[in-house]
């Protein structure tokens, strides 16, 4: 049976390349025509230093985002595991995704963020913990920025004299993202990063 894109269903046309071959690349799992609609964050168009996003948040990606996360649609995890990799793949620090809240976890059945990054090969270590069960994308960008306090440290989180990265699926003001930066850097960490999927 041949591979079918998993956002269009079009046959795919696999071929191996040398590069493929050589670097150990994963199949795409999307055509070339669907994967063309997704637009790459150039380094002139991140909005902060300390966050390094892969795409922006257009229709596709919208699309894309409501599918995977709202309507369950876990075998989206490959969609961009080769992106994330590559972005991964030389970097020496630990990797730490942004959780999710447990009750939150019970109706989603699935922690997006973790499917990601081992669908892209990428160990991790869970640091943190949510304890606010509000949804920051139904609030207002000044409610973002005024929420309360999202995360705690997790009791047996040891926090070693490395640099960090914290993965998030988008960043938009970057209230999250601070939140846990702050938090990791309070128990000791010397350096705090992130990597996101989107740029809202």
């Amino acid at each position: 049976m041949s591979a079918i894109c998993l956002l269009c269903s079009k046959p795919l046309k696999h071929q191996l390349t040398w590069n493929r071959f050589i670097f150990n690349e994963q199949q795409p799992v999307i055509c070339p025509t669907c994967h063309s609609k997704f637009e790459c964050v150039k380094p002139e168009q991140q909005k902060s230093p300390h966050v390094h996003a892969l795409f922006h948040y257009n229709e596709a990606m919208k699309d894309f985002l409501h599918q995977y996360k709202f309507l369950k649609d876990i075998v989206l995890k490959d969609v961009f595991r080769q992106e994330i990799a590559n972005a991964l793949k030389n970097v020496d620090a630990i990797i730490v995704p942004i959780p999710m809240h447990p009750d939150k976890m019970k109706t989603r059945t699935f922690a997006h963020i973790d499917e990601l990054l081992k669908a892209a090969g990428i160990p991790y270590t869970h640091l943190l913990e949510k304890i606010s069960s509000e949804s920051q994308s139904s609030k207002s960008k000044s409610g973002r920025e005024q929420s309360a306090q999202l995360f705690r440290l997790k009791l047996d989180a040891n926090i070693e004299n490395r640099s960090y990265i914290l993965i998030d699926d988008i960043v938009t003001t970057g209230t999250t993202l601070e939140q846990a930066k702050a938090i990791l850097i309070e128990a000791g960490a010397p350096s705090v990063k992130a990597l996101t999927l989107i740029q809202g």
